[in-house]
């Protein structure tokens, strides 16, 4: 019995030092609440999916449409980039890893 505890005290252990990767829109930390963001949208064949903070997820979708996502965006590093994201990154920053707004659609 105590071996079986001892295995699964270890494997716990080494289930919380496994190194979550932060956010690929705003590289703040994640922590409860995640959503998969297809870098390249489904309707566009994408496959690969990155876990993403709610709020990024929902501000890439207003700011950027999904072909212009699967064309230009598919990148982390040349999401980040744009002009729109990179402000949204800047703003938020200082903002705890759960933190929810509301995001509206650009005009």
């Amino acid at each position: 019995m105590k071996r079986k505890a001892g295995l699964a005290e270890a494997a716990a252990r080494a289930a919380r030092e496994v190194a979550i990767p932060p956010c690929p829109v705003c590289e703040r930390p994640l922590e409860a609440k995640v959503e998969w963001h297809h870098l390249v949208p489904k309707a566009e064949g994408g496959r690969i999916t990155a876990a993403v903070h709610p709020i990024c997820h929902r501000t890439v979708h207003a700011l950027i449409p999904n072909a212009e996502l699967a064309r230009t965006y598919a990148d982390p590093a040349a999401l980040r980039a744009h002009p729109g994201i990179a402000r949204f990154a800047a703003w938020i920053a200082d903002k705890p890893a759960d933190f929810t707004a509301p995001v509206r659609r650009r005009r």
